[in-house]
C-alpha cells in the first residue's frame, strides 16, 4: 500500500518542523522554503510553488498568519481565507512538504530557525529585498528569485470579483 501525506501531517509547529528537517538532513536531503499570504490560491502562486518544488528535495511554505496579512497593509478586509484555510490549502499540494504559519512581520526569525539550503521568492522581489536571504547565503545556501507569472494577483481577483458583483446590481 501507498503511503500518502495526510493534509494534518504536514502542517508544522516550529519546533516539530525543526525535528522534520533534522531528519530530512540525516538521510542527505536538501531544504527550499518560500513565503507568503496565499490568500486566495491562483495560477501564480502555482508556478512559483512548482519553481520552488524544483529547487530542493523538500519544499517549506512559511503562511502569513491573519494578524501578519492584516499588518502588511493589504485591503482591511483581507485576509480573505483565514490562516487554517490557507495552510490546509496549501498541505493539500503534492509538491508542499511542510506548512507552517508565522505570526511576525516577516519569516527571519522562522528562516534563520529552520536556516534552509534554498531561499525562493517571485520575481517581484529583488535579492537586497528577500527577508533572510543574507543569513542563509552566510550558510552557504542560496537565493532562487522566480519569474512573475503576469495576469495573476489576488488582489486583481478580488477587484473583479467585486466587479462582478456591483454590475449584477445594476
Amino acid at each position: 500500500m501507498k503511503y500518502i501525506k495526510t493534509i494534518e501531517s504536514k502542517i508544522f509547529t516550529l519546533e516539530q518542523l525543526i525535528r522534520q528537517i533534522q531528519s530530512w538532513r540525516v538521510l542527505g536531503k536538501t531544504i527550499a522554503f518560500t513565503n507568503g499570504c496565499f490568500d486566495i490560491l491562483h495560477s501564480g502562486h502555482i508556478f512559483s510553488l512548482s519553481q520552488a518544488a524544483k529547487e530542493a528535495d523538500y519544499l517549506i511554505v512559511g503562511v502569513n498568519s491573519d494578524d501578519s496579512v492584516r499588518r502588511l497593509g493589504k485591503d482591511p478586509n483581507r485576509p480573505i481565507n483565514n490562516e487554517n484555510s490557507r495552510s490546509q490549502i496549501l498541505a493539500a499540494l503534492t509538491i508542499v512538504d511542510a506548512v507552517i504559519v508565522f505570526n511576525e512581520d516577516t519569516p527571519l526569525e522562522l528562516i534563520t530557525s529552520l536556516m534552509p539550503d534554498v531561499i525562493v521568492k517571485g520575481g517581484d522581489y529583488t535579492i537586497e529585498q528577500i527577508v533572510g536571504a543574507k543569513e542563509v547565503i552566510a550558510n552557504g545556501g542560496r537565493v532562487v528569485i522566480n519569474e512573475i507569472v503576469e495576469g495573476f494577483s489576488t488582489t486583481n481577483i478580488i477587484k473583479k470579483i467585486a466587479l462582478n458583483i456591483s454590475n449584477q446590481g445594476n
